[in-house]
């Protein structure tokens, strides 16, 4: 096969939300519908298969920038963890030696870190995710959701146990993402509280539909349960692909801690 007419990517989860990664320093997408790309590249039927496509980009603002697509071509302003996926695609092979890296988003300049375990190697990701914001309560569909911005718009509401696990993800959660309500739409988060410190929450992503982790979503679940009373500063957030540690400072940034993993990587034919 002609390789002029290939993409050379990296296939990368963190706990399971998947991510296509295409570095634009070395490939070469000028003139290429970006959009159209990440369709058919994170289709799971005739292409790879993600939840959205990464682009790093070189910065004048910071170390690197992330661009983020989702699968519908949609593009976000934030993802947890997909730049927990970036920090270690851009630390692992520019061979970078420091461990603390700015990354410029549309949600602004992000800053994760390289948290290495005893054995040298990378044990998780350790991301500043700045401070949420409140934008107040909102009743829709009979549920009470608490809406945190985390850069990108988030739909949180509380339910108890057994609403928990009898909601129909994947029939409220659209109707509450594209909900006229949210202009640009929203990320929804359906979460229970096992104790103050450990919460469970599943997730639909905007763009992307139910997707087995989100990092903004932890965070801005953490943050909605701490505002409401229900939950401390420092929790252990739980998804159906692993858990999160999320820790709101008392400088009121949020902390992110978890992990990320190169699956394979390839050529994509366009």
């Amino acid at each position: 096969m002609d390789d002029k007419a290939a993409i050379n990517f990296y296939k990368m989860q963190g706990l399971g939300n998947d991510f296509i990664l295409i570095d634009s320093r070395s490939e070469k997408l000028n003139g290429l519908d970006l959009k159209k790309l990440a369709i058919g590249i994170c289709d799971r039927n005739f292409g790879v298969g993600a939840d959205g496509l990464l682009i790093v980009h070189p910065s004048q603002k910071a170390h690197y920038r992330m661009q983020v697509i989702n699968s519908d071509g949609s593009e976000p302003e934030m993802c947890g963890n997909g730049i927990r996926c970036f920090a270690r695609y851009v630390y692992e092979t520019d061979k970078l030696k420091e461990e603390v890296i700015s990354v410029e988003t549309l949600a602004g300049i992000i800053v994760p870190a390289i948290i290495k375990g005893a054995d040298g190697g990378i044990s998780m990701i350790e991301v500043d995710m700045g401070i949420p914001k409140d934008e107040g309560m909102v009743n829709l569909a009979g549920f009470d959701f608490k809406k945190i911005s985390m850069g990108n718009p988030h739909a949180i509401t509380f339910l108890d146990d057994e609403t928990y696990g009898n909601i129909d993800l994947s029939e409220i959660g659209p109707l509450i993402e594209h909900d006229p309500h949210f202009i640009n739409r929203t990320n929804v988060e359906f979460t229970r509280v096992i104790s103050e410190n450990r919460i469970e929450i599943k997730v639909w992503e905007r763009g992307a539909g139910a997707t087995l982790a989100c990092g903004t979503g932890a965070c801005a679940a953490a943050a909605a349960g701490f505002i409401l009373g229900l939950i401390g500063r420092h929790v252990e957030v739980h998804l159906p692909g692993g858990a999160l540690d999320i820790e709101w400072g008392d400088d009121q940034h949020i902390l992110m801690r978890g992990p990320a993993e190169f699956v394979f990587e390839g050529k994509y034919y366009l």
